[in-house]
Formats: C-alpha cells, structure tokens, sequence
C-alpha cells in the first residue's frame, strides 16, 4: 500500500502545509535555518498532519486553518524526534544521520525547542482556545509518556498495562489531538470531534505496536534504522515483554540480561526467542484490534473520498514496512 497514493485526495493540501513549513521555519539564527532546512529534507511519513487535514476535509471544512493547524503538529512532532534522539543516543533516522549527530546534542536540543515555541506562537494566531486547550494537555501528556519511558529503560520487569501507556502518551495522543483539531477547524459537533479522537488514538496505537514489531522485523535498507535499537536501549517493547512472559524460564532470563543491559551481541538469540515464543504475531494482532477500532469510530462519518483514505489508513499502519 503505496502511502503516496493514499494520501491523493490531500496532495495539494499537503504542499501547501510544507510551504507553511518552510515559511515558518526561517529564524535570524543561522543554525537555526541549517538544522531546519535538513529537518524538512528529511522528509518522513507526515501522517498527524494527513490525518488532521483529512478529519477536517472529511466533514467539510474548506478553509486553509487546517493547513495551519497541521503545521503545528508536525512542528511538535519533530521537536519530539529531535528531543528523542538525543535522550537514546541516536545517530540515524530515516536513513541518514540525525540532527544531534551532524551537529552535537546542544544544537538539537535547543532547535527542538524552537519548533515547539513557534509551533505555539502559531497556534495562538487563530485565536481557538480550544485547541490551545487541547494542545497544552497533549504536548503535556507526551512530556509525561517520555519520562515514563526513561523510568521503564532497562527494567525487565514492564508489564504490557505499563508498555501500553508508554506508547499512548507518546504516540497516539497527538494522533488524537491532530484527529480533534481538524474537527475543530471544521466547527463539527462534540460528538463529531471525539469519535475522530477515538480513531486518531487507535491509529496511533496500531501505528506505535506496528513501529516496535518493526524494530525486529525491518529490513535496515527500507527502515533506515538498525534491528535492534530498542534493544539496545533497554525499552522493555511489547514484543519483549510477551516473549519474557510466554517463553521458559532460561529463555526469559536471557531477555531479561539483553534488555537489562541493552546487550546487543545477544540480539541473534533474543530473535530466536521472540520468534519462538510467537511474540511478533501476539503483537500484530493487538495492533489490528486498534485498527479495527479506528475504523469503527468514523462508521458515521458521511461517506466522501477523505473517510475512505482514513479508513486506508488504519490499515496501512498495518501493513507498512518502515
């Protein structure tokens, strides 16, 4: 499922946020521009702001707010990512060196935290305090999900009930918020705005299970990451967990020590195990159970080219490779 082509019926709205993108991201600072402009280059999936742009098109909003509006949540997002990669050490993404790498953990901190800023002087422009509202709690609940996910680093002993939090907080709550936010821009009654946050929370999930199932499945050259980084840096995911739980006591034990101590010279017999225990098939099907989930929530959604790319959507998070 080719997502270029999923996302058809938004092309035009999508290049006109990335010319929002740019505009924005232009700052008198010359660091700021360098590590803003390799951002962009980077392209990515942009699936927050598609899925924000197709809610509000889906119920009829024809205004260019949600254009606006989507910028902010990839601005966020990134800022996340570039947070991200220096708190796990990261060197790659989507293939090539991060931004921390090109140009050391202090310039990428302190871009991550421009983009947040102006992804906020951005939204007070269109004067809706219930998408402040929304999105002071979310970029809240997403601080809150990574330093849930720095206490549970190397502790073998995350339960599924935790792992899932983790990856709500982190992921699928601005899927959530983005859902919303094009329903805001689209003046769409309470009951409109919180059946797309239900389906943009369930995507997220799916979208996040499907991510870890990934760390031990991909193929580096379409991923652009290494199998294994989770390993490497201790996040009990859930195709871990279930191993540790569903396998011998020998086989737990050595999950137990890879994670513990992010030991990749053991990522050979951990995939064993995962393999063995059929933790990345336990893993795809709660993921599937979310994508069905999100389907559900837009079944009174009028029926229009927007609602069906939504629902490819859910699964595409499914069946993506990278």
């Amino acid at each position: 499922m080719d997502l270029k082509a999923l996302l058809a019926p938004i092309a035009d709205d999508m290049r006109g946020m990335d010319g929002i993108i740019r505009a924005r991201l232009a700052s008198d600072v010359v660091l700021i521009n360098e590590i803003g402009g390799y951002i962009v280059s980077a392209g990515g999936k942009r699936l927050r702001p598609a899925v924000l742009i197709l809610a509000a098109r889906a119920l009829g909003c024809q205004t260019a707010d949600p254009l606006l509006q989507a910028a902010v949540i990839e601005f966020i997002h990134t800022s996340t990512l570039l947070h991200d990669d220096v708190v796990d050490h990261s060197d790659l993404r989507r293939g090539r060196k991060t931004a921390n790498a090109e140009w050391g953990n202090s310039a990428a901190v302190l871009s991550g935290d421009f983009l947040y800023s102006r992804s906020f002087q951005m939204m007070v422009e269109s004067g809706r305090m219930s998408i402040m509202r929304l999105m002071a709690d979310t970029t809240n609940a997403i601080a809150e999900g990574e330093v849930l996910q720095l206490i549970n680093a190397g502790d073998p002993d995350v339960d599924q009930a935790r792992y899932l939090r983790v990856i709500e907080l982190k992921t699928a709550v601005l899927f959530r918020a983005a859902c919303k936010v094009g329903a805001i821009c689209a003046e769409a009654v309470p009951e409109q705005v919180e059946a797309l946050g239900r389906y943009g929370h369930a995507l997220g999930m799916a979208f996040q299970l499907i991510d870890d199932v990934l760390d031990y499945t991909a193929d580096p050259e379409v991923s652009g990451k290494a199998v294994g980084n989770d390993l490497a840096e201790g996040k009990p995911t859930l195709p871990l967990i279930h191993a540790m739980k569903a396998g011998s006591a020998e086989q737990a034990a050595l999950v137990r020590s890879a994670l513990t101590g992010g030991r990749v010279e053991l990522l050979g017999e951990v995939l064993k195990i995962v393999e063995a225990t059929q933790a990345i098939p336990y893993t795809r099907a709660l993921a599937e159970g979310y994508s069905q989930s999100a389907a559900a929530a837009l079944d009174d959604l009028p029926d229009s080219s927007y609602k069906k790319t939504l629902l490819d959507l859910a699964q595409f998070a499914l069946t993506r490779a990278s």
